[in-house]
């Protein structure tokens, strides 16, 4: 085991930069994940790690030694592929023992670490089968064990479940985190799907267009996003964002007023005519009540109802309706809205956040 540090890591592709400036330090034994929408580079970081890409710029450390120059086959890091790329013509025992036996390993360590991994991935009674007589769940443990079995510095995971369907998605995320508390090797997950990353990560690094958005724990994330971005690509459903003109005492949200809570106006002291971009995430949304007063009135415009709670977007008023900003909310069962309904909403003014219209940064906080 081992920690991993990037300090300045750049990679080109041409004129491009696929990466830019990439610097973190995940200490040994923690569990990170990169995440951020496709093409934001989290695989490019991944696979720069593992030395399936030379870095333009910048040192990668994998414990105290400098790895630029190192081939991957001496870097002492297991990568699991989306695809597993197991051998097809070689039963799951051969795949598990493949690594060890290029690293020449005795039979004994080998025969050891086979039955020790099959045992921990409950693929014991699997040992005798190829590839093709498996179910991609079972594929994806192999794929794991293979690399478990080396016993490397750190694991590398490229999206390792995208391939899975929902419920077995859920249950073997559940099963790579036990498994990693087991281990306590240092680990890298690279996924676009936030429930992923909040779940599985003792810090996740969010990425945008090849650079780093922000890092932090999962719930320091969702709670004090630094920019739109970062607030609108965690959370599902993520958070609301619409547009606000600060009037002289209060924000002004599609025609209507909305209160400008006393701690953003001594933070931001706004200036009468300044545009915001409000945000709230849903579950700081009620349906307004004699105990809840109004806030905001909008239109219901498509109900989902996901059995211990409903979805409600609804739109706030506009010349357009096609322009409308959405406003998301989650709600009891016990409320049955129709699609129409004009709906009064009540917010949590005191987790309002307000975003910089031009760069997107987050201004109610530090």
């Amino acid at each position: 085991m081992a920690r991993v540090y990037l300090d300045g890591i750049t990679r080109q592709f041409g004129s491009v930069n696929a990466i830019e400036d990439i610097t973190f330090e995940i200490p040994d034994g923690q569990f990170w994940v990169l995440v951020g929408p496709s093409g934001c580079g989290k695989s490019t970081i991944l696979r720069t790690i593992a030395g399936l890409e030379k870095a333009t710029d910048g040192s990668l450390y994998i414990g105290d030694r400098l790895v630029n120059a190192v081939p991957a086959r001496e870097r002492d890091v297991a990568m699991v592929f989306q695809n597993y790329a197991l051998y097809p013509h070689m039963t799951v025992a051969e795949n598990l023992a493949f690594g060890l036996r290029m690293r020449q390993a005795d039979h004994k360590t080998i025969k050891s670490r086979i039955e020790t991994v099959a045992k921990s991935l409950n693929i014991q009674h699997l040992l005798d089968r190829k590839p093709r007589q498996l179910s991609g769940g079972q594929q994806q443990r192999v794929a794991l064990g293979r690399a478990i079995a080396r016993q490397p510095q750190a694991f590398l995971l490229d999206e390792p479940l995208s391939n899975l369907d929902a419920q077995l998605r859920d249950d073997t995320r559940a099963e790579l985190k036990q498994l990693h508390q087991r281990l306590g090797v240092t680990t890298i997950y690279v996924t676009h799907d936030q429930v992923e990353a909040m779940t599985l990560a003792d810090q996740i690094v969010v990425l945008d267009q090849g650079k780093i958005q922000q890092i932090g724990d999962p719930q320091t994330i969702y709670a004090q996003p630094v920019n739109q971005m970062v607030a609108t690509f965690l959370g599902s459903p993520p958070m609301n964002v619409f547009p606000a003109l600060y009037n002289g005492s209060a924000f002004q949200v599609a025609g209507q007023t909305l209160p400008c809570p006393e701690h953003l106006q001594q933070r931001l002291h706004p200036q009468s005519g300044q545009r915001f971009n409000l945000g709230i995430r849903p579950e700081q949304i009620q349906i307004a009540s004699d105990a809840f007063p109004r806030h905001l009135m909008t239109e219901a415009a498509v109900i989902e109802p996901l059995g211990r709670e409903i979805l409600i977007r609804s739109l706030l008023p506009a010349e357009s309706r096609e322009h409308a900003p959405v406003i998301n909310l989650q709600v009891s069962p016990a409320v049955r809205p129709a699609v129409g309904d004009r709906l009064p909403l009540h917010l949590e003014l005191s987790q309002l956040a307000v975003f910089d219209p031009a760069t997107g940064k987050n201004l109610a906080i530090d």
